[in-house]
């Protein structure tokens, strides 16, 4: 058995027991009485000495302003090898890529690692603005420890492959994020590092850069036998370039396995069935929303993945008290920023002419499904004229990937607060 800091010839990677864990913000305590109130107020010296003492150190790591980002993650990652690290918003995949990054230290546990690691984590990861872009290429090489003339024999290509040429000599400040990420995924892989670490940050790119770089990936990895931590929502892609995939989850490893097991496992945890409090509504109550789920494909199949462009439907269970009369039903679909890109509305869809049984279900479906990838939520009302039966808000939040909407393999990442409509292009002389 090999001492705690050795690590095996063949592995590149070797994380034992990484936790990490943040500080957060408490609210403050409100208090109902004077006396109350003023007890706190002549404790309070004392207690914000306490959290001064203990800001350096986390003392017995269970207190209610601890949060565990990460906790007792082991795994390796053998040389050559392409790992896929994939999980929800808010699994802790970020964390532990800046932590494998050295760019944070773990609060427990240790990593070993094996080689040169360059990493694109962020937009401008590494990059100086006030430098041009032949100046940071030259800088990040010099951090990597090669030499002027082994930098100078991969400028062309790293140029190359950007494809920003004509902006090589200006100031990278003035680039756009797009042009960020081309000649930074560039000079990660073509400065040759041992271990090129990447975050989601490649989905800024257009879809034919991105091809590039899953190739460029492939290259390194099988040919040049370099070892790639790849995190992406866009699965499609980790089960192409992948050997292996680590499934995280709230913090912890869920699963590790061969991309198409973990890429299953993943979507059936993500399987768009609400089990939220559906009691905790606003309105008469007269007719109640009981269930919601998100099916994809023209299939009742709740395993597939919301796209961009899929035909996906909407199915909501109801139960009423007052058969007879018919709601309007309208449900507001919200971006991460709480905008409204679109709304399903029954009165605007039938007239206000449906007719409901006292039990059953209502099916949305949208064709074409118009939604820029990101996080969504939806509210459902059910109403008769101003009065409102059922209101509530963020019954429901999912996530949209990628999709070819447009049938043309290109989507501008870039946009926000925006929805896709099909459209015809013509040309007159």
């Amino acid at each position: 058995m090999l001492p705690k800091n050795k690590i095996e010839e063949d592995i590149a990677i070797q994380v034992n027991g990484i936790s990490k864990a943040y500080r957060i913000g408490l609210e403050e305590v409100k208090h109902d009485t004077l006396g109350s109130a003023l007890v706190s107020f002549f404790k309070k010296p004392l207690r914000n000495l306490k959290r001064l003492k203990g800001l350096s150190k986390f003392n017995g790591f269970e207190s209610s302003d601890i949060y565990w980002a990460n906790k007792d993650i082991t795994f390796n990652v053998k040389k050559g090898e392409v790992l896929g690290i994939i999980g929800k918003n808010g699994a802790g995949k970020s964390t532990l890529l800046k932590i494998l990054s050295k760019i944070t230290d773990p609060t427990e546990g240790q990593i070993l690692i094996k080689g040169k690691v360059a990493s694109l984590l962020e937009v401008g990861t590494g990059f100086n603005p006030e430098l041009t872009g032949r100046e940071n290429v030259y800088l990040n090489g010099t951090i990597l420890g090669m030499t002027k003339k082994e930098i100078d024999s991969k400028f062309n290509e790293i140029v190359e492959f950007s494809g920003i040429p004509k902006f090589i000599d200006t100031p990278v400040k003035r680039y756009s994020s797009g042009m960020k990420v081309r000649l930074a995924f560039a000079v990660a892989a073509f400065l040759e590092p041992d271990i090129l670490i990447i975050d989601e940050v490649l989905a800024v790119g257009d879809a034919e850069f991105q091809k590039k770089c899953l190739g460029k990936m492939k290259e390194i990895s099988g040919n040049n036998g370099r070892t790639v931590l790849f995190v992406s929502h866009d699965l499609a892609a980790v089960g192409a370039l992948c050997d292996r995939v680590v499934l995280l989850n709230k913090g912890s490893i869920s699963d590790v396995g061969l991309p198409p097991d973990m890429i299953k496992k993943y979507l059936s945890s993500n399987n768009y069935v609400n089990e939220a409090d559906y009691s905790d509504y606003k309105g008469s109550g007269d007719w109640l929303l009981t269930g919601i789920n998100l099916l994809a494909n023209d299939k009742r199949d709740e395993n597939v993945i919301w796209q961009t462009g899929n035909s996906v439907i909407i199915n909501l269970k109801y139960i009423t008290k007052v058969f007879g009369k018919s709601p309007y039903v309208i449900l507001l679909i919200k971006d991460s920023f709480g905008n409204t890109p679109f709304f399903c509305f029954s009165k605007v869809a039938f007239n206000g002419e449906i007719s409901l049984k006292d039990i059953g279900e209502i099916n949305i479906e949208i064709p074409k499904l118009p939604l820029l990838p990101g996080s969504y939520s939806i509210d459902v009302t059910f109403k008769y004229g101003r009065d409102t039966s059922y209101a509530k808000e963020s019954i429901i939040d999912f996530e949209v990937h990628k999709g070819d909407f447009f049938g043309t393999g290109r989507l501008d990442d870039g946009l926000v607060n925006s929805v896709l409509v099909e459209q015809k292009w013509s040309f007159n002389d």
